[in-house]
C-alpha cells in the first residue's frame, strides 16, 4: 500500500471530513479513502469495444460501410504526392 500525505488542507474541509466520517461510523482517513476511491474508480470499466460500437451508431454507420474495407484491406495505399 501507498503512503499518501496531503498537506495545506482547510480547516473547513478537515471538519467536515470528520463530521462525515463519523457519520458513516469509521476514521477520517478511512473516510478519505472511500471519497478517493469512488471518485477516481469508476464502478463499471470501460470496454473499448463498447464505445467504439456506440460511437458507429450515433455517426450512423451500418455494416455495409465497414465491409468497403474489408473488400480494400489488403490492397496498397498509394503514397501522397505533393505537386
Amino acid at each position: 500500500m501507498v503512503i499518501l500525505t496531503i498537506r495545506n488542507v482547510p480547516d473547513e474541509v478537515h471538519r467536515a471530513l470528520r463530521v462525515r466520517a463519523a457519520l458513516h461510523g469509521r476514521s477520517t482517513e478511512a473516510e478519505v479513502r472511500d471519497i478517493l476511491e469512488s471518485v477516481v474508480k469508476p464502478e463499471q470499466r470501460v470496454r473499448m469495444g463498447d464505445v467504439l460500437a456506440d460511437l458507429s451508431r450515433r455517426q450512423g454507420l451500418t455494416n455495409d460501410d465497414f465491409a468497403v474495407l474489408d473488400q480494400r484491406r489488403d490492397e496498397a495505399a498509394e503514397p501522397i504526392r505533393f505537386e
